[in-house]
């Protein structure tokens, strides 16, 4: 009786193996490289779903089996070697944030620009990704990896630690944590000294005084608990920032065809905008832990007058410098490219 026990598995394998050849189907395992906590956010709520969707729509329209596996906490490359530990091989797949590389990807940079017309992650996810279909000059910056969906948040609040900023004035001299890009230039032209410091060392920068605030999504409150370091939040016309979710080209060719397919089918427009709406939720997760912990979030919004300050001091007069600086670097259609920007957000 052992003996024919023994036999049944090894028996099941042979099967398993010989349909496996005869059909072409076979098991592929692909490797996540994330910055951050598998606790954070994003992970559970647009990671964790969208990876199900893929491996789902990979397991009902195809006779292969695809495995996500995601390595969170920079534990296989740090988040700011993300987009070469993927262009590499590295990793398989990541999450890449592309402020970390100014000047990678200037011409999506323009979702970037502060004070455009939107105030959801969802919305400007669904314009970037439109962007890079339309204009092959963007596509072609993001060339050196397969780009599955593109997502920004939604434009930044202002975080500090010591004192809540209502004006210019307040916000003078303040070492405030910056992304790469338009979000630099706007932070000079406020009076703000800008820092560039990775996301994962920003609470300790907050907590030690290295920095006097920063600019940031509601996911990144969330996901790295900055609530319990910063007690003042400004609602400012800051921007937006924008990741891609990107595989690593010679992988992405390598894949079945099918494969290929049922990953697209939920990435792309669709993918776009399930992680701006899921970034776009944390907002209330972030009050809902304050609360647990006993901590009182005091957001205040600039005084229309005091908004009018900073839209004339850093806002739309960075929109025509982002226009002239791309022209003079080759670009002839930025202008186009930023009214179509315009227009998307806008419908």
């Amino acid at each position: 009786m052992k003996r024919y026990f023994q036999i049944i598995p090894a028996a099941m394998l042979f099967m398993t193996l010989l349909f496996s050849s005869i059909t072409g189907a076979k098991n592929i395992t692909l490797r996540f490289s994330d910055q951050n906590s598998k606790t954070g956010w994003g992970p559970i709520h647009a990671l964790g779903p969208w990876i199900e969707m893929i491996e789902d729509a990979v397991r009902k329209n195809t006779s292969h089996e695809l495995k996500i596996i995601v390595f969170p906490n920079q534990t296989l490359a740090k988040g700011k070697d993300n987009w070469n530990a993927v262009r590499t091989g590295i990793a398989d797949m990541g999450w890449c944030f592309h402020g970390y590389w100014p000047g990678m990807t200037p011409l999506a940079d323009v979702i970037s620009l502060p004070a455009l017309p939107f105030t959801t992650g969802e919305k400007g996810s669904e314009a970037l990704w439109r962007l890079y279909e339309k204009f092959p000059e963007i596509k072609k910056q993001f060339d050196e990896n397969h780009i599955l969906l593109l997502y920004t948040t939604e434009p930044y609040s202002l975080i500090t630690t010591k004192k809540q900023v209502k004006t210019l004035e307040e916000l003078k001299g303040l070492k405030i944590r910056t992304t790469g890009g338009p979000p630099t230039d706007q932070m000079k032209a406020l009076g703000g000294i800008p820092m560039s410091i990775p996301m994962p060392d920003v609470y300790l920068a907050l907590k030690q005084g290295v920095i006097d605030g920063m600019g940031v999504s509601w996911e990144a409150v969330h996901s790295f608990r900055l609530y319990e370091v910063a007690d003042f939040y400004t609602q400012t016309p800051f921007p937006a920032v924008y990741f891609s979710i990107a595989i690593n080209r010679k992988k992405w060719e390598s894949l079945p065809d099918d494969v290929k397919k049922a990953i697209t089918s939920v990435s792309g427009l669709q993918g776009s905008r399930l992680w701006g709406k899921k970034y776009d939720m944390a907002k209330e997760g972030v009050f809902e832990l304050a609360r647990k912990e006993g901590k009182n979030i005091g957001s205040v919004t600039l005084s229309a007058d005091e908004m009018n300050r900073w839209l004339e001091t850093g806002g739309k007069p960075l929109w025509d410098e982002w226009v002239k600086k791309m022209e003079k670097e080759g670009y002839k259609n930025a202008h186009e490219i930023l009214d179509t920007t315009l227009k998307y957000l806008q419908e």
